[in-house]
Parts: C-alpha cells; structure tokens; sequence
C-alpha cells in the first residue's frame, strides 16, 4: 500500500464539499506486470462522471523536481487508465501555494496546457476545491 500524502484527507474532504463521493482510497491500476496506486477515484452518479484524483505536496528543495515527478506519475497513469480502458478523468491535485508557483512559471503553464495535465486546486485550510483545470 502507498503511503498517503499530506493532504490526502484535505483533498478527500474538499472533494466531499464538491459533490464527489469517494469510491476507491487508494485506487489500484493493474497492467502488464505494474500495480500503481493513484490517490483518490469518486464519482458523480447524476452526473455520470468519474475521475481520479493523484494528490502532490511540492515538499521538496526543489519546485522543477518536485514537479518532473508529479507529470513523470501523472502521464504514467494517464497511460496505464487508457490502457485498461477505465473512463475516469484523471487530475492532479495541488495546494493554492502549489498553483501560485505553477504560475509564477509561465513555462511550466505552458507545460500543463500542451500537455493536457488537469489540474484541480485546493484550499488547504478551508479543505474546499477553488479551481477545476482541464
């Protein structure tokens, strides 16, 4: 089992605000030899929507590493949820102050866009989702 980040429970509280229920903590993804835990799958049945959600904290030294790994993991499970043929629309979730430093690098914007990375931000004292990406 993986270890859960920081705001695992922040994110699954905002998401609870939003209207999504939870249906897999964490989410297991098999293929071909690989067993990869995205953080979080809900889903909106009224709505016919399911997604999945990989939490990032941004903890290290580095913002340009920390943010290699989160698309080096989100475009791994991108391909392995196209693979198995889930529907689940996956995001990454980051924290305001994650975002603002995202933004702060208008590369790295660029970066998100051309590479179609959905991005859903966080309020991490009010435990509320502010923006939606895609």
């Amino acid at each position: 089992m993986p270890r859960f980040d920081k705001y695992h429970e922040t994110v699954k509280t905002a998401l609870a605000k939003d209207g999504w229920r939870i249906v897999y903590d964490p989410f297991l993804l098999k293929y071909k030899g690989l067993r990869l835990y995205i953080d979080l799958a809900a889903e909106k049945v009224l709505d016919n929507e399911t997604i999945a959600v990989e939490i990032k904290v941004f903890g290290s030294d580095s913002f340009v590493n920390d943010f290699e790994n989160a698309v080096g993991q989100y475009r791994l499970y991108k391909f392995v949820l196209k693979k198995v043929n889930f529907q689940h629309k996956l995001f990454l979730a980051v924290s305001e102050e994650v975002f603002e430093k995202m933004s702060d690098k208008s590369a790295i914007l660029e970066f998100i866009a051309e590479e179609e990375i959905h991005l859903v931000i966080f309020d991490s004292e009010k435990e509320e989702i502010l923006q939606w990406i895609s």
